[in-house]
C-alpha cells in the first residue's frame, strides 16, 4: 500500500437552522440563539476563500454555496431528531443535490414514513437498521486486526456501512479478500457487498490548521485544529505523524514543541504541546492563506460538503461519503474514520477538514492525488478531543484556563465537553438529549440551540 509520506529531503456545522426548526414548531427560537452560536446567520460569515473553493471544486455559484451550507446545517438538525424519534428502525440519512436540498431518512419500519414526511423529508424503507449494519462492520474490523487476517485485510482496506445503499461496503484489490475477510468475521453476507479498487489507502506522512510542522527535524506532516488544554497550548493531528515525545518544528523550522500523546494504528490521534513562542488561534489556513474561522465542531451528515487544508496542496473541497469507515494500512486497521472524495498528497496528513464553520477532523490517508483525483479520510475531531480532554480553540470559545461562563443556572451541561448524539444532559432543571455530536461552546446552552439539543 503506498505512503503519502513526505521525508525532510523533499516537501508532504453545526448551522443551526433556528428559524426553520421554529417555523416548524419546534422547541426553540431565533431569538433565543446568541450571535455566535450556530445558526443560520453564520453562513453570511462563511470565509469567501471557503466558498470560492466550493466553487471550484463543486461546480457551484457563490449563491449555491451559501445555499448548500444552509441547507445542510438544517439537515442535520432534522436527521438528529428523526433518528431519535424512529430509535431501532433508524437506518441512516443523507443529503442530495448541487445545493443539498433534499434529504433522505432511512427506516425499517414502513409505518414510520409519515412521520418522516412530516418533517418534509424523503422517507427510504430498506431492510437492516444502520445499528445492524454498524455491528457487522465492528466484527469485519476485529476480523481485519487478527494477526492472521493482516495481509488478507491490506487486500481488503476499505470497509464502510453506506447508508445510500444499506449495506456494509467492502472494497479490495482482491474481491477473494474481501470473501475471507466476511467469513472470518462471521457475519451474514446479506449485509456485504463487494467492490474491486485499485485504491490502496495510505498514511499521509507528511498553529493554525493546514501549515506545516515538521518532526524530530524529519519527516513533515500538518497541524489540524489548534487546542488548548488547560493553560497549555497547542494543535491536533494524526496520530501515524509521530509518537509521545516526538519533538516538532513550525513552518519556519522554529522550535514548536512534542507529541504529547498518539495513537496508531486503531485511531490516527495525536496532540502536541507547543512552547511559549506559539499561540493557538481558532482559524484553518484557507484559499490564498486567508483564515477560515473555526466556531465549533458539529458533525455534518453523509451527503454534505467538506474542505481540507494542507502544506502540501492547499485548500480542497468535495463531499463527505461515508462516515464510521475502516480502513487497513499496512501497520494495521484503522475504525471510525470519514471518507470523503476530497483530494490531498504526501504532506497533507494530519491537516484541517471543516464543513463551513464547524471542524470535521484530521486528514489519516487516501489513495490518489489532487491531479487525477482521489479518495482521503479524516479521523473526526470530536473523539480525539474526548480522549486527549483537549478544547478546541474556536472564535466562540473561552481563552485558556477559562472554565465557562459564570451564572450558569446549574446542570450536567458544560462548556468544552464533547457531547455524542444521544447523550443526555441536565440544564436549569431541564433534561435535554444531544441530536448532533459537538464539543460544547460557551453560549452553545440547550436552550439557545435547538438544532444540537432536544428537551425530553
Amino acid at each position: 500500500m503506498p505512503r503519502f509520506h513526505r521525508p525532510a529531503a523533499s516537501a508532504c456545522a453545526a448551522l443551526v437552522a433556528i428559524a426553520a426548526l421554529a417555523a416548524a414548531g419546534l422547541p426553540g427560537t431565533a431569538s433565543a440563539r446568541t450571535p455566535d452560536s450556530p445558526g443560520p446567520a453564520a453562513v453570511a460569515d462563511a470565509s469567501p476563500a471557503l466558498l470560492t473553493a466550493m466553487g471550484r471544486d463543486l461546480g457551484l455559484t457563490r449563491a449555491q454555496a451559501r445555499d448548500r451550507l444552509v441547507n445542510e446545517a438544517e439537515a442535520g438538525a432534522t436527521a438528529g431528531r428523526l433518528r431519535l424519534a424512529l430509535g431501532d428502525a433508524y437506518a441512516g440519512a443523507w443529503v442530495q443535490g448541487a445545493e443539498s436540498a433534499r434529504l433522505t431518512v432511512a427506516t425499517t419500519d414502513p409505518a414510520d414514513i409519515p412521520a418522516i414526511e412530516a418533517h418534509g423529508v424523503r422517507a427510504a424503507v430498506v431492510t437492516h437498521t444502520l445499528a445492524a449494519l454498524e455491528t457487522a462492520s465492528t466484527a469485519v474490523d476485529r476480523a481485519a486486526s487478527r494477526t492472521a487476517a493482516r495481509t488478507t485485510a491490506v487486500d481488503a482496506p476499505v470497509r464502510y456501512v453506506d447508508v445510500r445503499t444499506n449495506t456494509l461496503v467492502v472494497q479490495a484489490v482482491r474481491p477473494a479478500a474481501a470473501h475471507d475477510l466476511v467469513a472470518a468475521a462471521g457475519i451474514d453476507r446479506a449485509l456485504v457487498r463487494v467492490e474491486t479498487s485499485a485504491d490502496r489507502p495510505r498514511p499521509l506522512y507528511d498553529i493554525r490548521g493546514g501549515d506545516a510542522y515538521y518532526m524530530n527535524g524529519g519527516g513533515r506532516c500538518s497541524v489540524g485544529f489548534a487546542i488548548t488544554k488547560g493553560t497549555q497550548q497547542g494543535f491536533a493531528t494524526a496520530g501515524h505523524c509521530g509518537r509521545a515525545g516526538t519533538t516538532t518544528s513550525g513552518y519556519n523550522q522554529v522550535a514548536q514543541g512534542s507529541f504529547q500523546a498518539s495513537t496508531f494504528p486503531g485511531r490516527d490521534t495525536a496532540w502536541v504541546a507547543t512552547n511559549t513562542n506559539w499561540t493557538s488561534t481558532p482559524y484553518v489556513k484557507g484559499q490564498g492563506a486567508a483564515n477560515v474561522q473555526v466556531a465549533g465542531s458539529t458533525q455534518s451528515p453523509v451527503g454534505a460538503s467538506v474542505c481540507r487544508s494542507g502544506s502540501t496542496t492547499g485548500w480542497h473541497c468535495g463531499v463527505i461519503q461515508q462516515h464510521n469507515t475502516s480502513v487497513t494500512y499496512p501497520e494495521g486497521t484503522i475504525s471510525g474514520v470519514t471518507r470523503t472524495t476530497v483530494c490531498a498528497e504526501p504532506g497533507d496528513s494530519g491537516g484541517s477538514y471543516i464543513s463551513g464553520s464547524q471542524a470535521q477532523g484530521v486528514t489519516s490517508g487516501g489513495s490518489g492525488n489532487c491531479s487525477s483525483g482521489g479518495t482521503t479520510f479524516y479521523q473526526p475531531i470530536n473523539p480525539l478531543l474526548q480522549a486527549y480532554a483537549l478544547t478546541l480553540k474556536t472564535t466562540t470559545g473561552p481563552g485558556p484556563g477559562d472554565p465557562g461562563e459564570p451564572g450558569e443556572p446549574g446542570g450536567t451541561w458544560a462548556a468544552g465537553t464533547v457531547y455524542a448524539a444521544g447523550a443526555q444532559v441536565t440544564y436549569g432543571g431541564v433534561t435535554y438529549r444531544c441530536l448532533q455530536a459537538h464539543q460544547a461552546q460557551p453560549g452553545w446552552q440547550p436552550p439557545n440551540v435547538p438544532a444540537l439539543w432536544q428537551q425530553v
